[in-house]
């Protein structure tokens, strides 16, 4: 049984094709899950709204606590890494990540970044050894064949790696270069873009988009048959 873990970051509630103002990215996060259900309904979806809901960033204190041996931490240091744990423990679960991640100010927003940042754990998803003789990280997933959904949209458009604005791209990359570090490499997007001009050019993009998820849910749920 596919384990999928269904994360939303904007901070926009309800999709774009069910209120005005929606969100573009939780209309495709929830278009490729339902699609994926109807081709698996045996699947277990895990469901974190970061959005809305926005894990605690990281402090002095988080940082003292994760890079303390687990055997030896004290009570506040567990409560500390609490939340962390919960978040890491849906992402060691998953079989299947997909990510709705909208771009802010050309990066992720704040609340991802905080989920980002909760999940990459010295000793659950990616390990440190100082006294290795070559690289002294290494990401603890990477026999683990998870693979990760980012659906991103922007206001403006050109973002892609050879658009007009692609050098101000922070997203995807970002995304993937964090996964990436704990062993999660199979990666695929698609985004909406042409949100603030609200024309033709929104609306072609969102079919584009959404053609890419119809195709995304139609070969890996054929292959994971």
């Amino acid at each position: 049984m596919t384990t999928l873990l269904h994360i939303d970051a904007s901070a926009r509630y309800g999709c774009s094709d069910k209120i005005s103002h929606g969100s573009h990215t939780r209309r495709l996060t929830a278009r490729f899950v339902q699609q994926w259900i109807a081709l698996h309904p045996e699947t277990k979806v895990l469901y974190r709204d970061v959005g809305q809901e926005s894990p605690p960033p990281i402090t002095g204190k988080w940082i003292h606590a994760a890079f303390t041996p687990e055997h030896v931490r004290e009570d506040w240091m567990r409560e500390e890494l609490r939340m962390s744990d919960v978040l890491v423990d849906e992402v060691l679960q998953a079989d299947l990540i997909v990510a709705g991640v909208p771009m802010y100010n050309f990066g992720p927003p704040a609340q991802f970044k905080a989920y980002i940042d909760n999940i990459i754990r010295v000793g659950r998803t990616f390990g440190f050894d100082r006294s290795r003789d070559s690289e002294p990280y290494w990401p603890l997933l990477a026999d683990s064949r998870k693979r990760l959904i980012i659906l991103s949209s922007r206001g403006d458009y050109g973002y892609q790696p050879d658009g007009r604005l692609g050098n101000r791209n922070h997203v995807e990359a970002s995304v993937r270069t964090a996964f990436a570090y704990i062993g999660v490499t199979d990666i695929h997007e698609a985004a909406i873009e042409y949100d603030e001009f609200a024309d033709h050019r929104l609306a072609d993009s969102i079919r584009q988009a959404e053609r890419i998820v119809d195709d995304l849910v139609s070969m890996l749920g054929n292959s994971a048959i």
